[in-house]
């Protein structure tokens, strides 16, 4: 096994590891602030942004007032159509009643032309017999009286005919009173819907006015928002031009373009340097570095020949081991086949010698009988 080399950590290594992850970190925070766009403000207009919200939030009150106005409206108009209709329902009512009053005075059944057919007193008032034309026992068969003949016909066709005449200045009366009521409730409606129109002209107007202040508030506020970020505009321009008329003079008197060799020189140590301020290593520094380098190829080139006079000796190594495999394998199928030869030739043995026996025991039963051979094995087995 070859020998390793392990690195020593040195505190000043440690201190710039430290270093070095700080400074990631900070990099890594300074990137989340700028990229994150919730929560990045930088390079937007706050301001602008402040304007608009405020615009918003009058074009919102603008809208509620103007809902408002709607809904007062439209709570009126609701009003005045149930006034009205709570007016036709009890016009109509009254409509009825009256109709009703009418029949039961002047409508009664007993006016009726047909009321003597129904006429549930009518046994009350039968007459006895026959006394005047007006006798009921005067019957259409007995031919005693017609249609027309009878002796109160003038009287019972003046009193019809006068009765036809009040029903119909009756019906007359009804009419016009009906017809008057119909136009005085026409007349009405057309009184609130012009007080109706009136309303919606006179909020109507009020809107215009409303809407034209709006916007002229919008307006005046939108020109002093112009005018007051063209002078900020202005002061802002003025103000970067004498920051950049700084920058540049410090630029130039600075240590950054005047390439000062000490501003790399670093509060750690004389052999730490700041990498942004650094210009360059000295002509010593570089021998010092070139010459190291030499020591490392050196030392590279040492390590190099040592593994390959390792590698070489593990190569020798492996082939000899190989080879002492080899002929140990081959040794061991000699032995095997020597081995088997024996017992080949053993069992051949064994069956030429079982032939031979099976080959007696044959003869000797097929010459003796059962008992002499019996006899006589038992003899040879002994």
């Amino acid at each position: 096994m070859g020998s390793q080399t392990m690195a020593v950590a040195l505190p000043k290594d440690l201190r710039q590891d430290a270093s070095l992850a700080k400074r990631r970190h900070a990099e890594l925070c300074r990137q989340k602030r700028i990229f994150n766009a919730r929560n990045r403000i930088i390079g937007g207009d706050t301001e602008a942004w402040d304007v608009q919200v405020h615009d918003q939030k009058i074009k919102e009150a603008t809208e509620k007032a103007r809902h408002e106005t709607f809904a007062a409206e439209m709570r009126q108009n609701d009003k005045i159509m149930c006034i009205l209709e709570n007016r036709i329902k009890r016009d109509r009512k009254n409509l009825c009643k009256a109709i009703s009053d009418f029949q039961q005075s002047f409508q009664k059944p007993e006016t009726r032309r047909e009321f003597d057919l129904s006429d549930p007193l009518a046994l009350k008032k039968d007459l006895p017999a026959r006394q005047s034309d007006n006798d009921i026992r005067n019957t259409i068969s007995g031919m005693q009286k017609f249609m027309g003949e009878d002796l109160n016909f003038h009287e019972r066709k003046k009193f019809q005919e006068e009765q036809n005449r009040e029903w119909s200045l009756q019906q007359q009366r009804e009419w016009k009173n009906a017809r008057a009521e119909q136009k005085c409730a026409e007349a009405l409606y057309t009184e609130t819907r012009l007080q109706f129109d009136e309303a919606a002209k006179h909020l109507q107007k009020l809107e215009g006015t409303t809407r034209k202040a709006v916007c002229a508030s919008v307006k005046d506020f939108n020109k002093s928002q112009a005018i007051e970020s063209v002078e900020r505009k202005k002061r802002e321009k003025k103000q970067e031009q004498e920051d950049n008329l700084t920058e540049i003079t410090n630029l130039l008197r600075g240590d950054l373009l005047s390439e000062n060799p000490q501003q790399a020189a670093s509060s750690f140590g004389p052999h730490r340097v700041v990498p942004d301020r650094w210009k360059g290593m000295t002509q010593e520094q570089l021998e010092q570095i070139r010459l190291v380098q030499k020591q490392q190829v050196q030392e590279k080139l040492r390590l190099q020949e040592e593994k390959h006079q390792r590698d070489l000796d593990w190569d020798r190594r492996r082939i000899q081991g190989a080879r002492a495999a080899l002929l140990f394998e081959r040794q061991q199928r000699r032995q095997q086949r020597d081995l088997r030869r024996a017992l080949d030739s053993s069992n051949l043995s064994l069956a030429k010698e079982q032939r031979l026996q099976k080959k007696y025991m044959n003869e000797v039963y097929t010459n003796q009988p059962t008992g002499d051979y019996f006899t006589q094995f038992n003899t040879g087995s002994r």
